[in-house]
């Protein structure tokens, strides 16, 4: 699988665990929901500080995000 899409699908589990919706998570980010939902399909790669910020937000690590496990 693709690595961008493991991560958005990574991405739009933890945000869905934490009962937000996309255009909440987008309005956090100063960006449009349309652009945020291109981060959990895998269209647009993230940006290392977008990560990090996102990991902070949905209190999960880089590797959650990435599927890595111990």
């Amino acid at each position: 699988m693709d690595i961008a899409k493991q991560v958005g699908e990574n991405l739009k589990e933890a945000r869905q665990a934490m009962g937000v919706t996309q255009a909440q998570i987008a309005k956090e980010l100063h960006k449009y929901q349309s652009d945020y939902s291109d981060y959990e399909t895998g269209k647009v790669r993230m940006s290392y500080e977008l990560i990090v910020q996102l990991c902070k937000r949905f209190d999960i690590t880089p590797n959650d995000l990435f599927g890595f496990e111990k």
